[in-house]
């Protein structure tokens, strides 16, 4: 296996090669033990956070996971192991407890390892791995500072919820007896501040924060304070809407989660089970002909970046919706047998999903909904993967003439997916930066709001 070192130390280096010829070894050991085919993975995690409320240290935690698993087939039959002991005993032990499982389990002529000429063992250096270089005493120093600032900018801020710092690498290997295999060292790094303001009997809570994977692209603590503020402040007398019809705007903070109920829609393993409100959509109308949905595995240093799925195969730029019209599945390897289709290298997920944009900021949806419900928080798990009902508490602000006039809560926002998926408007050029799914906010014609 050939290994990438860009930005690699030496000490990573060795600690790569080591797991490198640990999975080499267990792929041997399962071959010798009869399997007919085998996978292995391996893991190295290591990392800390800090939380400080109230300018006192909460908690400093600190993570270190190393471990190994193993999927092997003897024909048509599948067993698997774990381990977090990589001393030669513990891995033959893996290995004979995984060929036990499979030779006592049902056969599945779907089970297997994706196709030979989908593996590799060349991949394009995506630039994940920026370790920074922060101690947790400095990490408690810069989460003090940065609620000190926050308490410091209104006397409305009458305390905190927490601000956390955290840093956390990641060295993750694969690879399989059809010739494929990868390592990947990653990292990420966040900073988070939640406050509460009051004013009267009315306390509000809310928050900023910033997650990257090079140190160097933190947002500044003081930037981050200041927004934390300026969104509690603003949450301030809350109103509850009376229940009506009207247009709704979901913000980037929240919006990727519409867009993740359509993902899971057009999930392999929720369509074959015929738990999906989207079975049989290749081809069909699902969103506006202005909607392009499609994943970029390969941008460097962003969130969602991988070289290859959780299967060795080689990940691809998928476009899942072109011109309003689902374009084909997210697919796994055992899925897409199962539908008598081929894997779209999706078996972890799909990898920087991006809507794009079809109008301007934030600023330019409020002018184009005019009145209507602007939403930044949602609450609970309300979504019927089978039928498409959505129904989730919110939270955000009532918007007159393009333009904002005063926070409600305590409502909650209904349609159902398919037809919320067709009323979308328009989408924002807003992109949040802390998260994966690359989707400004997103303007939908009419929901229902269900308040007093």
């Amino acid at each position: 296996m050939q290994i990438k070192t860009q930005h690699i130390n030496s000490e990573v280096h060795k600690s790569t090669l080591e797991l490198i010829q640990l999975m080499n070894d267990v792929l041997a050991l399962a071959k010798k033990e009869g399997a007919t085919n085998a996978a292995v993975a391996v893991n190295n995690d290591k990392g800390f956070s800090v939380d400080v409320r109230m300018r006192q240290v909460e908690t400093v935690a600190f993570s270190e996971d190393k471990g190994v698993g193993l999927t092997v087939y003897f024909g048509q039959r599948k067993g698997g192991a774990s381990s977090t002991d990589v001393s030669p005993a513990a891995l033959e032990a893996m290995v004979r407890a995984a060929c036990d499982i499979a030779k006592v389990s049902a056969a599945d002529p779907c089970f297997g390892l994706a196709e030979k000429e989908l593996m590799s063992t060349e991949h394009p250096e995506l630039d994940l791995f920026h370790p920074w270089d922060v101690t947790p005493q400095q990490a408690i120093e810069i989460a003090l500072n940065c609620e000190s600032h926050a308490l410091s900018l209104d006397k409305r801020i009458t305390n905190s919820d927490g601000v956390s710092v955290s840093s956390y690498e990641s060295h993750h290997g694969y690879a399989n007896t059809h010739g494929g295999s990868g390592f990947v060292h990653s990292t990420r790094h966040s900073i988070s501040c939640s406050l509460i303001a009051q004013e009267g009997e009315d306390m509000q809570r809310d928050y900023d924060y910033t997650t990257v994977r090079d140190p160097k692209d933190l947002v500044n603590i003081e930037l981050i304070a200041k927004k934390a503020v300026e969104r509690a402040l603003s949450r301030i007398n809350s109103r509850q809407l009376s229940t009506q019809v009207s247009p709704v705007i979901f913000s980037s903070r929240v919006s990727s989660g519409l867009f993740g109920s359509f993902i899971n829609a057009i999930s392999g393993s929720n369509l074959y089970k015929k738990n999906s409100f989207l079975i049989n959509s290749v081809g069909q109308q699902v969103f506006p002909e202005f909607i392009r949905i499609y994943e970029q595995p390969h941008l460097q240093g962003a969130l969602g970046s991988s070289a290859f799925d959780s299967e060795g195969v080689s990940t691809r730029p998928n476009v899942f919706v072109d011109k309003g019209i689902v374009q084909h599945y997210v697919l796994g390897n055992y899925s897409a047998r199962r539908m008598k289709l081929k894997t779209t290298a999706n078996s972890d997920g799909v990898h920087n999903l991006t809507i794009d944009s079809n109008a301007g900021d934030l600023t330019k949806l409020l002018e184009m909904m005019g009145t209507g419900l602007l939403v930044t928080e949602l609450m609970g798990q309300g979504v019927n993967g089978i039928t498409g009902d959505y129904s989730r508490g919110a939270s955000g602000y009532w918007v007159e003439n393009g333009v904002v006039q005063y926070p409600v809560d305590e409502i909650t926002v209904a349609g159902n997916l398919k037809d919320m998926f067709q009323s979308i408007v328009a989408i924002g050029n807003d992109i949040n930066p802390n998260v994966a799914t690359r989707c400004g906010s997103v303007l939908i014609n009419e929901m229902m709001i269900a308040g007093k």
